[in-house]
């Protein structure tokens, strides 16, 4: 086993990492019913924050409310906050927050779609769920996505984009 594994911490950020990775990669390749759950809206977000952490943010003041990362970088940082939720932190040019990934390996610990974007989900067959809005009004969208299966993990996340 690599030096780099030999730590459980290491290789669950490493494993959280990559499911990011590959999240984002497939963001672009949405099917036509993935596009359709895409909607704007005038109001501002539920989800607005993530322990005082909101998009906008310097990186001083974000690592100030979320404390020292496991990963740190002038591009992102990763905190494991617990065995089953971690937070991932990406900044800009300027080193302010630009997007936030929360993500829970317990879906039972994760918050409800409806506290999230402010209504209920309908689930896939497969118990698949996912929906972004678009807040042009504060220039970020929010997204809900659970994945299907026994264990779940269920990914919330806020991004920066021009309006």
């Amino acid at each position: 086993m690599s030096r780099y594994f030999r730590h459980p911490v290491t290789l669950v950020s490493f494993v959280l990492c990559l499911l990011c990775a590959l999240t984002l990669v497939a963001l672009p390749q949405l099917s036509v019913r993935a596009q359709e759950q895409q909607t704007e809206m005038k109001d501002e977000p539920r989800f607005h924050d993530y322990k005082g952490v909101r998009i906008g943010m310097s990186a001083d003041e974000a690592r100030q409310k979320l404390g020292t990362p496991q990963d740190k970088s002038d591009q992102q940082d990763f905190y494991a906050v617990s065995d089953k939720e971690t937070v991932q932190v990406s900044y800009d040019a300027q080193h302010n927050v630009a997007a936030l990934a929360v993500m829970y390996l317990d879906a039972d610990k994760a918050p409800a779609p409806k506290a999230v974007l402010g209504a209920e989900l309908t689930a896939n067959p497969d118990g698949r769920i996912y929906r972004l809005v678009r807040y042009p009004k504060v220039g970020y969208w929010v997204s809900y996505s659970r994945t299907a299966g026994d264990s779940p993990l269920v990914t919330v996340m806020m991004q920066k984009y021009k309006p």
